[in-house]
């Protein structure tokens, strides 16, 4: 608890010293790694049902190969496929073969790029459990980096830290990325009671979430995505079967259309030029991935 309020009051210092807010809406990026999509027809989820009956949403996104994370979290963020943004590994840090389009630190442009490059003065933060995630981000577009599993992955104190920093901060731009269900899956199994009470968990995380956007008074004009790297197949993934490789995409908020089932066909890639379209940013001509239909 000492290092929470630690972190809670260099948050507060760090807020004080932020810029005019960005004019237009938040966004809000829940990373969920290994929730896979062949699992959930039957879970009590009301948290993350509620923002697919009130956004847009897809449960057939389809991973790049191999469908394991740090590659699809890199495709999801950079718009590119495994073979042009170079990630091949899991856990890869930097492109295993060279990306033709780069940053002058060698690194794809992501999503986030993009919205500190349009909004110089925006604040960004970002917390995240599995550490290999942030060589995906452009960890340097973030005003705030917080590695919580530095001291115990836990999804419940992930959580505690994501609603004070929600409520205090208040940021343009938050993602956070929990390493559950993925953890639970290669344990215990995708097709588990073990696996399926901890997405039931995850999805209370994300309510705690939204609660805390609705105190901070700026849930109404968030922006709140849901999406997931990968699925699983018995107690791993990687290959390609379907169960690995399909995931949910899930978007609401001011201007998405709402319980708009997406019909066309969804890759991993074609997340950051959807936000992006939404939050009005200008998307790469070499991005591969097309905005989804999502907003009215």
């Amino acid at each position: 608890m000492k290092r929470i309020l630690t972190f809670l009051a260099a948050t507060v210092l760090l807020a004080g010293c932020a810029t005019k807010p960005v004019t237009g809406p938040n966004l809000v990026f829940i990373g969920i790694d290994g929730l896979g999509s062949a699992y959930l027809d039957t879970l009590k989820m009301p948290v993350i049902r509620g923002l697919m009956a009130e956004g847009s949403y897809t449960l057939h996104k389809r991973s790049v190969l191999p469908s394991a994370s740090a590659i699809n979290w890199a495709s999801m963020l950079n718009g590119l496929p495994t073979e042009i943004h170079g990630y091949t590994r899991w856990n890869t840090q930097t492109p295993d073969i060279p990306a033709p389009f780069v940053q002058e630190n060698g690194l794809p442009v992501t999503l986030f790029t993009l919205y500190r490059q349009a909004h110089p003065e925006a604040r960004m933060g970002t917390i995240y459990e599995w550490d290999g995630v942030k060589y995906t981000l452009d960890t340097l577009a973030f005003n705030d980096r917080i590695w919580t599993a530095e001291e115990v992955m836990d999804p419940a104190v992930t959580t505690e830290r994501i609603v004070s920093y929600l409520k205090e901060v208040k940021p343009d731009v938050f993602y956070v990325h929990y390493d559950e269900p993925d953890h639970t899956g290669h344990k215990n199994g995708w097709a588990t009671p073990e696996y399926a009470a901890k997405v039931e968990e995850m999805d209370a995380y994300v309510g705690q979430i939204i609660q805390a956007l609705k105190d901070a008074g700026t849930y109404e004009h968030s922006i709140i995505v849901i999406a997931s790297d990968h699925g699983g197949n018995g107690k791993s993934h990687g290959k390609a079967t379907v169960q690995e490789m399909e995931a949910p995409f899930i978007i609401a908020g001011p201007g998405i259309r709402k319980g708009n089932e997406i019909k066309e066909f969804m890759m991993q890639y074609d997340v950051a030029p959807t936000i992006a379209k939404v939050l009005g940013l200008p998307i790469p001509d070499y991005w591969r991935g097309r905005p989804m239909p999502v907003s009215e």
